[in-house]
């Protein structure tokens, strides 16, 4: 019986912080498979979730604004994605759904989307500067998105905005092809597609998001206000949970890239878990960085709202603190600490 009891206190002992003390609890979360959605990979692989006794599934949606239906209903819990108008429209409109965490910045040095030009166009000198865009057919993802207001900022600073420009709306796959066949003469792309477009000799970039609007919040994550208020002790649990996948992420990068040993063991979760397969890319590309404490940029949400007014895409009366509930993020850092000292790497 002494032995046995010995073993049993031992066991206690070395337990991990953070281990499983609650019954399983599914969560589920929204992915768009891209970058940013490395700290849910993470937190997953690395037993995380699992530690806060959350059984996770992540659920894939082609573009972040169709998790919006289903967060409102409470279907999803989790999910997220860039900064639009209409996110904010929904909110304006009731819609279930607030902001908790970064899950994107452009910090300096850390952007995965740049302004692109045609290569052809700057070798045959028909592009020096900015200026030499005026009139120009440019690409944008979307109308009323994060990536108007960089630009437009960005432009302003030359005496330009993007009325100057003959705008067209194609989805990044789309602007490659049409950088690549001439169709267009400059557009905004994100990582792959950036790393392949100048390896393919297609274009080159002007400048990228984290010098356009530097600290930028390019993506968020959101939670359903019903995740909130029936599930929150859960809820925090699934924050402290992807903030540690965050930090690990963090501590994977060097010079704006996955690089070193910790870079080439975050590759191997991306290559597992998302759905561009190839290690030499994720190499060769650029990164974003994400807040190791979940703090959103309120300026910069701020930014992209007023812009969206100026534009007259939001319908109704909405202000960033309508769109946000940091009290989560702030909950879980009561256990893990804060490592805001990591934010610039």
């Amino acid at each position: 019986m002494r032995f046995a009891w010995a073993a049993m206190l031992g066991a206690l002992t070395l337990a991990p912080a953070g281990a499983q003390t609650a019954p399983t609890a599914l969560v589920k979360a929204g992915i768009t498979n891209a970058l940013a959605d490395a700290p849910f990979y993470v937190a997953d692989k690395r037993g995380y979730f699992a530690q806060e006794g959350l059984k996770v599934e992540l659920v894939s949606f082609d573009a972040a604004a169709r998790m919006v239906a289903p967060l409102a209903s409470g279907e999803l819990d989790a999910g997220g994605g860039g900064i639009a108008a209409g996110l904010f429209n929904a909110v304006a409109r009731g819609v279930g759904a607030k902001i908790v965490a970064d899950k994107s910045t452009s910090a300096p040095g850390q952007s995965t989307g740049a302004l692109m030009v045609r290569k052809d166009l700057i070798a045959s000198g028909k592009y020096k500067t900015l200026a030499d865009l005026r009139g120009a057919k440019l690409a944008l993802p979307a109308a009323g998105t994060g990536t108007s207001t960089s630009l437009d900022l960005y432009f302003r600073k030359f005496g330009l905005s993007l009325k100057d420009m003959d705008l067209v709306y194609l989805s990044f796959p789309q602007t490659a092809a049409a950088l690549a066949n001439g169709a267009i003469d400059a557009g905004f792309l994100t990582e792959p597609s950036v790393t392949s477009v100048i390896s393919k000799g297609y274009a080159e970039t002007v400048a990228g998001d984290d010098v356009m609007f530097p600290n930028h919040q390019i993506a968020v994550t959101q939670y359903s206000e019903k995740f909130i208020r029936e599930r929150r002790g859960v809820a925090v649990r699934f924050m402290r949970a992807t903030l540690l996948g965050c930090r690990d992420y963090m501590d994977s990068l060097a010079g704006g890239h996955l690089a070193g040993p910790k870079g080439d063991a975050m590759i191997s979760i991306l290559v597992e878990y998302s759905l561009l397969k190839d290690p030499a890319v994720y190499r060769e590309m650029a990164v974003h960085g994400c807040d190791p404490d979940g703090s959103l940029n309120l300026a910069s949400l701020k930014a992209d709202l007023d812009y969206f007014k100026s534009q007259g895409l939001i319908e109704g009366q909405v202000e960033v603190a309508d769109a946000i509930d940091p009290g989560i993020a702030t909950e879980a850092l009561k256990s893990i600490g804060s490592r805001s000292n990591m934010r610039s790497r």
